[in-house]
């Protein structure tokens, strides 16, 4: 399988999309989110990412940010991913989920019980009319997908942050 090139330093805002392992519904519990939500927050902060819009799903998290000069965003995203990862198989440890079979694999000669795909989709937004596209591609997914029948129905994307509403999970950064 021939290997894609990722570019960093493009002074562009970046569409991320990154998938719970096979797909399985690993952010449908509140607790799951909000791990999430928790975790995006710290590496934010850590590397002074602009985050612009966001939505996430049961199976998979959308992200449009614009990283800083210098930082290979390929290894925040892994950061991101572990430490929600940690924290959740943690919690399905302690609750003796049966879910943990299914997320075992072996790695480097050893067992491990995974909770994401290895890879993302790494998109270069290149305009800001693209940055918008992508922000609105998150807003309207959950209700194509039949979760809400109105994007303000989902609390887990950016949409009501945009919409002027103070209590939200995460606020977005102004898209310069």
């Amino acid at each position: 399988m021939t290997k894609l090139r990722h570019y960093d330093n493009l002074g562009t805002a970046r569409f991320i999309t990154f998938c719970c392992y096979h797909r399985y519904q690993l952010l449908n519990e509140t607790l799951a989110k909000k791990s999430f939500i928790k975790n995006l927050i710290k590496i934010r902060e850590k590397y002074n990412i602009k985050l612009y819009g966001y939505a996430l799903m049961p199976e998979h998290v959308h992200l449009v940010l614009y990283p800083p000069d210098g930082l290979r965003l390929g290894k925040v995203i892994g950061q991101l991913k572990a430490l929600t990862s940690r924290e959740m198989l943690a919690y399905m440890r302690n609750r003796q989920s049966g879910l943990l079979e299914k997320l075992r694999v072996v790695r480097g000669g050893r067992e491990i019980c995974t909770f994401w795909q290895r890879r993302c989709y790494d998109h270069n937004c290149r305009t800001s009319e693209i940055v918008n596209e992508k922000i609105e591609y998150c807003h309207k997914n959950p209700v194509v997908r039949g979760l809400v029948k109105s994007p303000e129905d989902w609390i887990w994307s950016s949409y009501n942050y945009y919409l002027g509403n103070d209590d939200v999970p995460i606020r977005m950064d102004d898209i310069e």
